[in-house]
């Protein structure tokens, strides 16, 4: 039987000069087809973790799995390429128009002009920006929230089976933000892919992920469903972290 994983971590470490650790022997398995979240405070790790898996970082020691095949055996570019990446603002090129990030990735992997084309049109409707109103707009004319769906529709533009997000969601304000997750979420149902979202608030962790590893000082101290989270938390250091950012009611735990 095949790995259901789609990334798998092993005992992976990443030291930075002066002796910084910031991962320290992390193990983890992502499963193919889920939303995985990194939950943690600041310096705790998660987005060096998720840095390692497309090799904008390199592991001190360990090894990154990515489709069954060690990162270091793939070619940084294609490797890349084949990962959605979607950060804070969505992380556009202000130069560019709607269109011309959004078909990036295509781009680069010599797709034919006419499928760029119809893929740019498709993404934005996924995400509900039709291209005939949108596609010719520059970044600096869009909302924050209107940014962040077309960073989403760039992540998808190549069809990958693989979606990383750093903080996707966080600069923009409480409402935008609670929809946008819940677009996602929908979206996610609809597409099928692996994701995973690096997070502080536990609160987004639970409206999206199907499991949480919490992070702390460069290492897992536990894994779970949000409600085995809140539920049984594994040491003080959990209970201190969830106490001060959860809300139970809105992970269903309170009636």
């Amino acid at each position: 039987m095949s790995d259901p994983s789609a990334v798998e971590l092993r005992s992976v470490s990443k030291v930075y000069d002066g002796g910084v650790k910031a991962v320290d022997g992390i193990s983890l398995k992502i499963p193919r087809g889920k939303i995985v979240a990194l939950l943690g405070p600041s310096g705790c790790g998660k987005t060096t973790t998720l840095r390692l898996i497309n090799r904008l970082e390199e592991p001190s020691s360990g090894a990154v799995i990515v489709r069954g095949q060690d990162v270091r055996q793939q070619s940084e570019a294609s490797l890349r390429r084949s990962i959605g990446y979607v950060i804070q603002e969505g992380g556009l090129f202000p130069h560019w128009n709607v269109n011309a990030n959004v078909a990036t990735v295509p781009r680069l992997l010599g797709w034919p002009r006419h499928r760029i084309t119809d893929r740019v049109r498709e993404v934005l409707d996924l995400v509900g920006l039709p291209e005939s109103r949108f596609g010719r707009r520059m970044p600096a004319e869009l909302s924050g929230g209107q940014r962040q769906r077309v960073g989403v529709a760039r992540a998808l533009a190549a069809d990958p089976d693989l979606m990383l997000m750093d903080e996707p969601f966080g600069a923009l304000d409480p409402g935008t933000r609670e929809s946008l997750q819940d677009e996602f979420k929908a979206l996610h149902a609809r597409l099928d892919k692996t994701v995973v979202i690096v997070t502080h608030d536990i609160d987004e962790a639970g409206r999206l992920a199907d499991e949480i590893v919490l992070l702390g000082h460069g290492r897992i101290i536990q894994e779970g469903s949000i409600h085995n989270l809140l539920e049984r938390p594994a040491s003080t250091a959990v209970t201190a972290f969830l106490g001060r950012r959860a809300k139970p009611e809105n992970h269903g735990l309170l009636g």
